[in-house]
């Protein structure tokens, strides 16, 4: 079968695409025939060896941390799904998406969205649940709340504005200026220019700041926080030893680091959301697998709104 891979490190011309094994279903995997699979931070990152000594242990690899296709087989202990659904997938922290076919558990699976094409659905499954974990799990969102999005025309930060809208949250969009008005058209209240956005000046704003790509600093927004208000990151810690001593400086939950789970359930909520017109997939671009370097370059680059995603015929 195809696969995109790196041997090495590096700009996106380390990206090919070659003849590999192909994988086999065992106890609760899922084979899905990959339709498509999503560009991820996490892709952009591995790629350039920006995930540490853990990624250089597999190389070769396969990028691809989400996917969306159709069941092709099942493993003996599968209970969930059957060959020829229509499903997407987070799948894991070994990659192995941008591909013809990938095994993923049973858990990390979900019936995609009826009312949007697969190439759409794999926008969804990680920026979408980073999203979804980071406003109601981590950031414990409450309706009538002030949200601001860091990075809010960007993958996550795409479904973190139109989610935290439909939880009831007022909305501000933090994102280049020539992207605001995408930005408005997702859900945000507000919207303010990267450049623009002074939060050290804005006192006791906001309840929740979500920082997607992430570029906060605790000290930068801290006086921006209401005296309950939380700064929730994609990274896990607040920084410096001069960020944790501000971060420690009054009681409370002030800082949170959202991790991905790989939860079914929470992929079943979404394809709910984006079946009923709650939510939209916020898709920019699509390329095929022979054009993963494009995509690469294109997900890197200042004109991105939303998600790049790579098709598979």
């Amino acid at each position: 079968m195809r696969a995109a891979r790196l041997h090495t490190f590096g700009p996106p011309e380390v990206l090919r695409t070659e003849e590999v094994p192909w994988p086999f279903p065992e106890g609760d995997e899922v084979l899905i025939r990959v339709r498509a699979s999503s560009v991820n931070g996490t892709d952009l990152r591995l790629r350039g060896g920006g995930l540490g000594p853990l990624g250089r242990l597999q190389l070769p690899l396969t990028p691809g941390f989400d996917v969306a296709g159709e069941v092709a087989a099942c493993g003996p202990a599968v209970t969930a799904f059957r060959p020829g659904e229509r499903v997407y997938a987070v799948v894991g922290h070994g990659g192995g998406g941008a591909a013809e076919y990938v095994t993923v558990r049973q858990s990390r699976v979900a019936v995609a969205p009826q009312s949007v094409p697969l190439a759409q659905a794999a926008a969804v499954p990680l920026a979408g649940l980073t999203a979804l974990q980071a406003l109601r799990g981590v950031g414990r969102l409450r309706a009538g709340e002030r949200v601001l999005v860091y990075g809010a025309a960007g993958g996550i930060g795409s479904f973190a504005v139109r989610l935290a809208r439909l939880f009831g949250a007022h909305v501000t969009g933090v994102a280049r200026a020539a992207k605001l008005d995408f930005v408005r058209n997702l859900g945000a209240h507000e919207a303010l220019a990267t450049g623009e956005a002074d939060l050290g000046g804005r006192s006791g704003r906001w309840d929740l700041i979500l920082d997607t790509p992430p570029a906060l600093t605790f000290t930068r927004v801290e006086a921006a926080l209401t005296p309950g208000g939380r700064l929730v990151s994609t990274k896990p810690f607040p920084g410096s030893p001069a960020e944790v001593r501000a971060f420690l400086r009054r009681p409370g939950p002030r800082f949170a680091p959202v991790r991905t789970a790989e939860r079914g359930l929470d992929l079943a909520l979404l394809t709910r959301l984006i079946d009923s017109g709650e939510l939209r997939v916020p898709l920019d671009r699509t390329f095929l697998l022979e054009e993963i370097r494009a995509a690469h370059a294109y997900a890197e680059g200042p004109e991105v709104r939303g998600k790049v995603v790579v098709t598979v015929d």
